[in-house]
Formats: C-alpha cells, structure tokens, sequence
C-alpha cells in the first residue's frame, strides 16, 4: 500500500514484502509482492514522477494486476486470499475475550492488581474469557521464569483465574534478551551476532539464536512450563528480533530462523493454546499465528509523542489498523489493540467505534473498578459482541 507521509512526499513508497499501486480510483491495482515460501522478505519501492510510477525491489517479487472490484482492499483481499492457500493456512479460529493489565499497569504491575481486575469481572459480570498478566511479573527480559518482586507464585495466580472459570494468559518477549537479563549474564553463546535488537527498559537489547540447540531447548523449556502451569494464551511480542540479520549457530536464512521460532513456541504450548503475535514481520508469520496485533500500541492521547507514528497513540493504531483490515480472516484474527474505555481518554468513543468495526480479537485493558457508566457499557457490548472470523470486506462492519 502507498502510505502518506514523507516517503510520499519525497516522492516514492516502499513496503516490506508488499506494495500496491492504483493510478485512478477507478482503475485496476497493480499489486507487487514477494511468492509464498521465501526465504527473504523483499523491499519493494515505487517512485513516482514524470507522469509514471517506477516500481523496484531488491528481491523476487511477482506482479499481479486486479480490475476490481472493491479498489484497494478488494485487491488486497483477494491477493491475501491466494498467499493465504499457498502457505497453507488453516481454518481461522473464532478468538477469546480477553482483560489484559498493560493499559492500566504497564510495567508496574502487581499480583494484587491482578487479582483486583479478577474479582470485578465476576462482579461486574464482564464476558472476559481470558486474563492475560501482561508486561512487568518478570525478573528481566529473557528470564520469563523468574519472578520480579511484584510476585509470589505465578502457578498459584494461574490456578486462582482457571478456578474462576477463566482462562489464562501471559505475554512474553521470546526471541529478546535484555543485557540485565541472567540470561544475557550467563550465555552470551545463545545470542545471534552482531544483532542489536534496540533499547527499551533502559537497556540494550540482542536477539536469542534460536538455532542454537542449547537457547532452543531453553526456550522449549520455558513454553513448556507455561502450559504445564495451566496458561493457555499467549502473546508473543517484539517478534523482529528473531529475525535479524547477524551470525548464528546454523547458517540459515533469517527468517527461516523467525518460522523456527515460531514452530517451536508452538510445539511447546500446544495446539490447542491461542497464539497471538505482536510486533512480528507479517509475511513470514502468515500460518504460524492465530491472531496478529496490527497496529503500534493504542495510547491515552489522540496525536502520536513528536508526532512519530510508530509510537502508541489512537491516531498511530488507527492508521495501520484500517490499513492491514483486508488481513482480518485470511491471514489470522486481527487484533487492533485493547479497548481503553476510561474518561482520561481523547476521544474514546471514536476508539469505540474503531474496535466495533475492525476488532476481530477485543480485549479491555483498563482497571475495572475505575471505569464511568460509558465505559462500563462500552465495554461490556464490545466484549459482548465479538464478530466471526470471515474475512474483511469493505462494506463489513
């Protein structure tokens, strides 16, 4: 898709694996993509002057042009439905109301938050499926298994949500290690080279070779506990990492390293476990997960901080959320982030509405008990509601 901004103004456009051109409203897309089963995710980059477009990558593309009809997403949607047959994806499977503590606690989550939000859901008499203890119970970025101090027993949480009726859910960072991490401290072998994988919880951050046998079965291990814990949603976040360019143990294509990645999440949890990706490369995650975040965070503000899309803001999920519609039910669920009902909110009957339309995965991420009359009630349909998994179509919704 052509994006707004300074690449356009700039005078050219570039997508990661895909990229769509319509001249005319009226007229056929052009749609330049990478073929199903490639080891590397092409960039592919539209130029635009002197009346022409010059479109150009810098690996295999194939060329696809579609009249119509529905434009864009119509075209989209039916190049998604062919890649979706080609790499074989399975029946998409209806997904889980979740609470999920981020929008609410961030990082400085506590148990007894945790068991707070419990409580007022029975009591608020909320359709929650799944309570997901999101970023902040553990010890570091990479030691999933050890608790920060804001903890006592993850299995005792677990088995106090599944006997309320609920299910489980935890995030983690899998392919991340962060260098305060044990992890990091103590195996340095496992870490893919030369990777920087960015910085965030004021740390550096580098990438776990999952083709190392020793951080694979690591990995394994900790998936495994999960499930055997009782934890039966996850999402997986800051995916990326895993597919880095850098030396690893085994000399393959990144992101056949990210699939492995992947597979081996899921070998550990299960088929039965819903998994939901976040900040992934999409293309090569296409078959792998059950549902997809598809958008930067939501935020409390409207407008983006400095302006950087990227950045959690209703403006920055909305953007890519109504962009990436056309994956919803081809691909996976799409999940265009937690419903924020709260009064502290701009503009959130506008985030409302977009969950309505768009929210194949709903989820609420605010503290129950604080919520007004409107965002009880907003919050109570949209949980109340959630649509099937069929494919977006422009006049849905």
């Amino acid at each position: 898709m052509l994006p707004p901004g300074p690449l356009g103004a700039r005078g050219f456009f570039q997508g990661e694996g895909l990229l769509a051109v319509q001249e005319s409203a009226d007229g056929p897309v052009q749609v330049f993509a990478g073929r199903p089963g490639a080891t590397a995710v092409a960039s592919i980059r539209a130029r635009v002057g002197n009346n022409c477009v010059v479109v150009a990558s810098d690996g295999d593309i194939e060329q696809l042009v579609d009249p119509g009809p529905g434009g864009m997403v119509g075209a989209l949607g039916r190049w998604a439905d062919r890649y979706a047959d080609a790499v074989g994806v399975g029946p998409i499977r209806s997904p889980p109301t979740i609470w999920c503590s981020w929008y609410s606690y961030f990082t400085r989550v506590t148990e007894q938050d945790m068991v707070e939000n419990l409580d007022s859901i029975d009591q608020l008499d909320l359709p929650v499926e799944v309570v997901q203890l999101d970023d902040g119970y553990q010890a570091g970025i990479g030691d999933w298994l050890e608790l920060s101090g804001h903890f006592r027993s993850l299995r005792d949480l677990v088995a106090r949500i599944r006997d309320r009726g609920r299910r489980a859910g935890i995030w983690t960072a899998p392919f991340l290690v962060g260098e305060r991490s044990r992890l990091y401290a103590q195996h340095r072998g496992w870490l893919v080279e030369g990777a920087f994988a960015g910085r965030n919880w004021a740390q550096d951050l580098f990438a776990l070779d999952i083709t190392h046998p020793g951080a694979a079965a690591h990995l394994h291990q900790v998936f495994s506990t999960f499930h055997e814990l009782g934890i039966d949603f996850f999402k997986i976040d800051f995916l990326y990492a895993a597919a880095l360019d850098g030396a690893r143990h085994q000399d393959v294509p990144p992101v056949e390293a990210y699939r492995r990645g992947l597979r081996l999440v899921r070998d550990a949890i299960g088929p039965a476990a819903y998994l939901l990706g976040c900040g992934a490369p999409i293309l090569p995650s296409v078959g792998l997960v059950d549902a997809m975040q598809v958008s930067p965070d939501i935020g409390a503000t409207y407008e983006p901080p400095q302006g950087d899309l990227s950045q959690g803001s209703q403006r920055s999920a909305v953007l890519s959320g109504v962009g990436r519609a056309w994956q919803h039910g081809r691909f996976w669920v799409n999940d265009p982030d937690c419903l924020i009902a709260r009064s502290q909110v701009e503009r959130r009957q506008e985030w409302a509405a977009h969950i309505q339309r768009y929210g194949g995965l709903r989820g609420s991420s605010d503290r129950l008990r604080g919520l007004d009359e409107w965002g009880l009630q907003t919050t109570h349909r949209l949980l109340s509601t959630v649509p099937p998994p069929t494919p977006f179509a422009l006049e849905a919704g």
